[in-house]
């Protein structure tokens, strides 16, 4: 069983995290810039998931991601405000870049046969009780080791990590153990709260 994590940027000239992470939880990382380096990524390893941090669906009733007159929030983003979890909207300014970008990633993905599902690693880190990125790369690191996770170096970047964290819940969801936020207009992956989230220490 293997997942594939992608933590995309909003454009090819900045740096998109890779992980590959199997049932053992060990985990490789790299960088990469081009949709075609994802694909070809995708296509070389063969994944049983690829699990994208990035929005891959707009709100019902938005035709399209520069409709200034649709909504700015889905149901899974709705769901999200209901825990507590901090996120930028799909129509949030450089977020545009992104969703437009998740979304031609998903529909080749899909094309080629793959599953591919949205996740959110801040949201999800937020979930497990561990840090964010912006809180430090040690501490995430040290976090997803508590996990389970191994393989990870200190050499790796915020981008891998979070990379990381999206192929950790793309297994949770390969396992059925994870919440999946659905609505009219797409679905979200995220991990199931720890008693620690739960009890808000």
């Amino acid at each position: 069983m293997k997942s594939l994590g992608v933590d995309l940027a909003g454009s090819a000239r900045r740096r998109t995290g890779m992980c590959l992470l199997d049932e053992r939880l060990v985990a490789e990382t790299w960088i990469v810039y081009t949709d075609s380096e994802i694909l070809n990524a995708v296509l070389r390893l063969k994944p049983d998931v690829v699990a994208v941090d990035a929005p891959l669906t707009l709100p019902k009733g938005r035709r399209s991601i520069d409709d200034a007159s649709g909504p700015h929030l889905r149901e899974c983003d709705r769901a999200l405000l209901k825990m507590g979890i901090r996120f930028f909207p799909v129509t949030l300014g450089p977020m545009r870049m992104l969703t437009a970008r998740g979304i031609r990633l998903r529909s080749e993905l899909e094309r080629l046969g793959f599953n591919v599902i949205e996740v959110y690693p801040g949201g999800a880190q937020d979930l497990l009780g561990i840090p964010r990125k912006s809180r430090g790369l040690e501490g995430l690191r040290r976090g997803l080791e508590k996990l389970g996770v191994k393989g990870l170096s200190e050499r790796m970047t915020g981008d891998e990590l979070d990379a990381v964290t999206a192929a950790y819940v793309g297994l949770l969801y390969l396992k059925g153990e994870a919440l999946l936020l659905r609505g009219v207009d797409g679905m979200m992956v995220m991990p199931r709260p720890t008693r620690r989230c739960r009890e808000g220490s």
